[in-house]
């Protein structure tokens, strides 16, 4: 009978050595990153405003376009818009179009955001106002964004008439 009790009290021996011979230890680390707002845009030939073929008696002219802004989620941005055709000190939004083929005549537009007929739309904004601008919150995804422009007359001598508008995403 004294060998069951000798067997059992080795195997208890023999578990209090394991357990008293393995032991644990711990710590921890963190997993970081930082993410850092951003902004895009896209303009492009598909951005472009054309207002197509007019008569030289044409008046009241208006046309329209969307520009793509993309920015990280919930960073509010705003837009101005500055036509090549005006001194940078000139943050009106009104340029004007000279002829693709030299001539004498130029063609006064007006960019306006919203409508035809909505507010002038100009390069007054900066990151914290928007100024004469057009202001949004990024969402992470692209956001089309209406671009308006008006013309008040085409009496100019007839050919082709272009400009160049920079758009600035401030945030």
């Amino acid at each position: 009978m004294k060998k069951p009790s000798l067997i059992v009290a080795a195997i208890l021996a023999a578990l209090a050595t394991s357990a008293a011979i393995a032991d644990t230890a711990s710590s921890t680390f963190k997993v970081l990153i930082t993410v850092t707002k951003a902004c895009s845009v896209t303009a492009g030939a598909a951005s472009n405003i054309d207002f197509g073929s007019v008569t030289s008696t044409a008046t009241a002219l208006s046309a329209s376009s969307n520009i793509s802004v993309t920015c990280s989620k919930s960073t509010p941005y705003n837009i101005g818009l500055q036509p090549s055709s005006t001194a940078a000190t000139d943050t009106s939004g009104a340029g004007f179009m000279s002829p693709i083929v030299a001539g004498p005549d130029t063609i006064a537009y007006q960019l306006r955001s919203v409508s035809s007929t909505g507010p002038i739309w100009g390069n007054t904004a900066t990151p914290t106002s928007v100024g004469n601008g057009v202001a949004g919150t990024g969402t992470g995804a692209a956001q089309s964004i209406p671009v308006f422009a008006t013309v008040a007359s085409a009496n100019v001598t007839p050919g082709a008439y272009a400009d160049t508008v920079t758009v600035q995403v401030n945030y």
